[in-house]
């Protein structure tokens, strides 16, 4: 990668911490947990280490940056697509752990408990976004629908969540989807 791309990636990911920061998130889960990783997407663990279940979400919108970067602007190299889709991503982490985003999770769907990415996190979330990307620039695209395809269901069956439902239920919730999410 060349030395102002890389130099790019380091601020967009510093300005993504300091505005994270600024919003009062932790730098590492507030519980003192040294783990890198959680599973528990219901307590006080919920997107405060390096790789929780939704880390696949994260990877999935590098697919999804990728397929929709190729298609409307195919004529850009990898590299300016590839940082096109770590802005969107910074962007997103910084969105997410806004005052607003944070109450309407809570407010309308399963993450009732939700209270915002720990910076790490969210600098996680957006590496599992590049590797997604990369990835994908890398296979053929039946391979990448294939793998969004199996983290949705294995999501869906494992954790009664995945992108799709998170954005349906972000911007209109159901109150079926939230009983079934519920287990109720």
């Amino acid at each position: 990668m060349p030395v102002p791309a890389l130099l790019y990636l380091i601020a967009l990911a510093l300005a993504a911490a300091a505005t994270l920061a600024l919003f009062g998130r932790n730098l590492w889960c507030s519980a003192g947990d040294l783990l890198p990783w959680s599973w528990d997407t219901a307590g006080q663990h919920n997107s405060q280490h390096l790789l929780d279940p939704y880390s696949f979400t994260h990877f999935e919108h590098g697919i999804l940056f990728f397929a929709g970067l190729r298609l409307v602007a195919p004529r850009s190299s990898l590299l300016t697509r590839f940082l096109i889709a770590l802005t969107i991503a910074a962007g997103w982490e910084v969105l997410e752990n806004s005052s607003y985003i944070i109450d309407r999770y809570r407010a309308q769907t399963i993450d009732a408990g939700y209270y915002g990415d720990s910076i790490l996190n969210a600098l996680a979330d957006m590496g599992w976004c590049a590797l997604g990307f990369v990835v994908t620039s890398r296979v053929r695209w039946w391979w990448s629908l294939g793998i969004l395809v199996a983290f949705e269901l294995g999501l869906a069956l494992t954790i009664r969540d995945n992108l799709f439902l998170n954005i349906l239920m972000l911007i209109h919730p159901f109150d079926a989807i939230l009983a079934w999410q519920s287990g109720r």
